[in-house]
């Protein structure tokens, strides 16, 4: 059962707020510990330290263009009409090890990235020459296989340069000693190159939380396959195992289980060595075939065996929301991992994952902010929104931020897959409102 003491507000009914059952389940959900990770297993991690910059980047002065190495007093003054004829003494390449020193008179072929030879101060580009050939300007260098030559002889330089002129200094990105990233920060693509681009191997992070993900029902077909008289396919743990990768989690879809209790704890047990938190969809309510609410009810003894049953306790409630009464809350199996049973009509379940679910996988990532962005936006519908007194409700929108306001998609039915894929927000309708007016100004929950 989960450690918190909130109990609900509305008496012998035992209707929880949306509010009061997310806190008892952020009460109990904890961050991961961290682990150290290769660079490209921690993407979408969480970093638990500061990173210290090693070393310099970058950590030479290096040439920012494909051109020639010169001196600055060397080039002052040229132009096309009259250019500075310089000799040619080898080429510098990116990688290379020891580079010739440049001279009164002298220049060195050099290539992005390439570090500045000694003697040189500036560097100008091949397209400010005429590459070697002795005529106009060029566009570009010949291959150095196809034409060794061009690291010798004489160039011509049509401009003038700076001192410092396409150079990137060294350290001009970061210096060592400085704070490359901060505890706190998500590790993606751009935070992966710096690590990798100070010499990080490794990184000390939060992981990334494994989400078993399954779907009840004896009705429920795995797509592709031919339906049945009273089948449908199975769409549920397809959504959640999406919604779970979005907030950050690996997620494992399990195959739709039958409406056996035996089976679904036998299942639940197999999952549990992958699992940080097990999210169930279908069988919550108040049916004969409520499986999920059978099969994890009074399930086991604490104290005994290891298993599903060690440690475990999970609680049904009502909550007063539309769509997404029926939830299920708790931990199961000698690890205490949390398992949250959701409704099995998938708007129900969807919605259900963004107000709870998804905040408990950013809360086991360690992240600051665990909800979805919210706004304010008025309402553009054809006729007011009803809702039921005492429940909040959440329909699916359309937001659109230039105008600031958010129209309605499909019904308020919980069956309506369709409405929900084209449906960027949701509008929230509180408790104790029945009806609002097109025009009215209303909270929108931005899922995009």
């Amino acid at each position: 059962m989960s450690s918190s003491t909130t109990t609900p507000t509305t008496g012998r009914d035992q209707f929880w707020s949306v509010e009061e059952h997310l806190d008892d389940i952020l009460a109990t959900v904890r961050p991961l510990e961290p682990i150290e990770l290769q660079l490209l297993d921690a993407q979408g991690c969480v970093l638990v330290e500061d990173v210290t910059v090693p070393v310099s980047l970058p950590p030479f002065d290096n040439s920012s263009m494909d051109g020639y190495a010169v001196r600055v007093a060397d080039v002052a003054g040229a132009s096309e009409e009259f250019p500075a004829v310089l000799t040619v003494i080898g080429d510098v390449a990116a990688g290379a090890g020891a580079q010739p020193t440049v001279g009164a008179g002298q220049a060195a072929r050099i290539m992005t990235g390439a570090p500045l030879p000694p003697g040189a101060e500036a560097v100008v580009p091949v397209e400010w020459t005429d590459g070697g050939l002795g005529e106009g300007p060029v566009s570009g260098m010949r291959a150095h296989s196809a034409a060794p030559e061009g690291a010798s002889g004489e160039v011509r330089v049509h401009r003038a340069a700076e001192a410092r002129a396409h150079v990137r200094e060294r350290g001009s990105d970061v210096r060592a000693g400085d704070r490359a990233l901060s505890a706190g920060t998500v590790l993606g693509p751009p935070q992966i190159a710096l690590l990798a681009a100070i010499g990080r191997g490794t990184v000390k992070v939060r992981p990334r939380p494994r989400v078993v993900v399954m779907s009840t029902g004896s009705e429920l077909v795995q797509p592709g396959e031919e339906l049945a008289a009273g089948q449908i396919y199975d769409s549920n743990s397809f959504a959640l195992t999406a919604a779970a990768r979005d907030a950050g989690a690996i997620a494992y879809r399990v195959g739709a289980v039958a409406d056996d209790a035996e089976t679904l704890r036998s299942t639940i047990e197999d999952q549990l060595i992958r699992a940080d938190l097990v999210v169930t969809t279908g069988g919550v309510s108040v049916g004969a075939y409520d499986v999920v609410k059978e099969a994890l009810t009074s399930i086991g003894d604490p104290d005994t065996e290891d298993g599903i049953g060690a440690g475990s306790g999970v609680e049904f409630r009502k909550i007063a929301m539309q769509p997404g009464k029926p939830q299920g809350f708790g931990s199961i199996g000698p690890d205490h991992t949390p398992l949250l049973a959701l409704p099995g009509n998938p708007v129900s379940s969807y919605v259900s994952f963004e107000l709870f679910v998804r905040p408990a996988i950013r809360t086991l990532m360690g992240l600051p902010e665990v909800h979805r962005p919210a706004t304010r936006a008025k309402l553009e519908s054809d006729e007011p929104l009803r809702s039921p007194e005492g429940r909040r409700q959440f329909l699916r929108g359309r937001y659109d931020a230039g105008a600031g306001a958010v129209t309605p998609v499909g019904g308020s039915g919980s069956h309506l897959i369709a409405a929900l894929a084209h449906a960027d927000a949701l509008i929230v309708v509180p408790e104790d409102t029945t009806s609002v007016e097109p025009g009215a100004d209303v909270e929108v929950v931005l899922l995009g």
